[in-house]
């Protein structure tokens, strides 16, 4: 099988809830996807998805998953899309870096091989465990009563997990974890994410604070080093995310002890084939995770939850529906939440079919080999 054309679309993915707000004062209202179609001379055609949370957030950006698919798409016009190992190898070698341009195309033709084999992408990533996946909600950062009531809201949708955004004033960051601590549940799991916005000082001060809590704190500073010294001062279960974007760093996490979960996200590796590695290392290692990518709709939502659905329970700390999230449905097929959990689909590949509609016309169309 070969790789014959490559399309990307941009599509826009609007918020339920208004805006997404984080630590710094960033904020999103509209997120910008990019979905990916391969098409193959055998007529199987498979999609991926990429969605950078914004361009602050991590060395990524929506513009940037476009440009560098024009650079990078040429030299797949002809690959086995099938050949999973040696593409990723071949992305790597045309375009260094920029692993979040390669996640959607990644994901695309994991969707074909499934297709191909007639099997459901998570048989494929390792078989599926259990009946489905347990979801977290992100509570977007707000006055701390109103993060409270958003925690108790969730929780009657059937919500058990709850990411809080905090990250930054820690008088006021102190105050959101107490009062949303103060609305959970026996088996709740509460999540202070911090996403790199406190200085060693502030969160040092934030997580004496809460001690008496049962909370876990997840990358309160920027640099790997800055949460590894909070880390060894810190009584709470401790998530890393954003310091943890390649296998090398990973593995050294393990060795210095500095997390308790891991957070993977697809496209900060480069796609479901690293994804799978780091999951797998993981497993091996005794690390729970999150799993999950930057943001997206349905395409992303269903790759996760093929890769969370096909990752044995005990590490299965919490995964992510973004498709419930936003206003627009892009695909048919798509996972749906329910009593705060979902579950893969069982068709082969990735189990959607995307809207034409919903697309658009493409903005990038690839044919010809470099």
């Amino acid at each position: 099988m070969k790789i014959t054309k490559l399309l990307a679309y941009q599509v826009d993915l609007p918020l339920h809830e208004g805006r997404y707000n984080w630590s710094g004062g960033k904020s999103v209202a509209v997120f910008d996807s990019t979905v990916v179609r391969i098409e193959t001379d055998e007529g199987v055609v498979g999609h991926g998805e990429v969605c950078p949370l914004g361009p602050v957030y991590l060395p990524s950006y929506a513009a940037g998953v476009r440009a560098g698919l024009a650079e990078l798409g040429p030299h797949l016009i002809g690959a086995d899309p099938l050949s999973l190992g040696a593409l990723n190898r071949l992305m790597d070698s045309r375009l260094k870096g920029h692993p979040y341009v390669k996640s959607a195309v990644d994901m695309a033709c994991w969707d074909i091989l499934g297709q191909r084999a007639g099997e459901p992408v998570s048989t494929l990533l390792g078989g599926r465990h259990g009946e489905d996946v347990i979801l977290y909600r992100a509570i977007s950062c707000e006055a701390p009563e109103a993060m409270a009531a958003r925690v108790a809201d969730y929780r009657a949708e059937g919500y058990s997990r709850f990411q809080l955004k905090v990250g930054n004033d820690p008088d006021t960051d102190i105050e959101r974890i107490r009062a949303a601590a103060a609305k959970l549940k026996p088996g709740d799991r509460l999540v202070a994410d911090a996403n790199t916005g406190w200085l060693p000082h502030e969160a040092m001060r934030v997580v004496r604070a809460v001690r008496d809590l049962d909370v876990y704190i997840e990358q309160p500073c920027a640099t790997y080093e800055e949460c590894l010294s909070i880390r060894r001062h810190c009584d709470h279960p401790f998530v890393l995310d954003e310091s943890i974007d390649d296998i090398g760093t990973l593995l050294r996490a393990h060795a210095d002890g500095a997390m308790d979960v891991a957070n993977l996200k697809i496209s900060k590796f480069g796609g479901l084939t690293k994804t799978r590695l780091a999951r797998d290392l993981c497993v091996e290692m005794g690390v729970a995770m999150t799993l999950e990518d930057t943001w997206g709709g349905d395409i992303v939502t269903a790759a996760i939850a093929h890769l969370a659905h096909s990752t044995p329970e005990a590490f299965r700390f919490t995964a992510t529906d973004f498709n419930s999230y936003v206003t627009r449905d892009i695909a048919d097929g798509a996972p749906r939440r329910k009593n705060g959990r979902m579950a893969a689909s069982t068709a082969p590949g990735l189990g959607v079919a995307p809207r034409a509609e919903a697309l658009g016309e493409p903005a990038l169309v690839i044919d010809r080999a470099a």
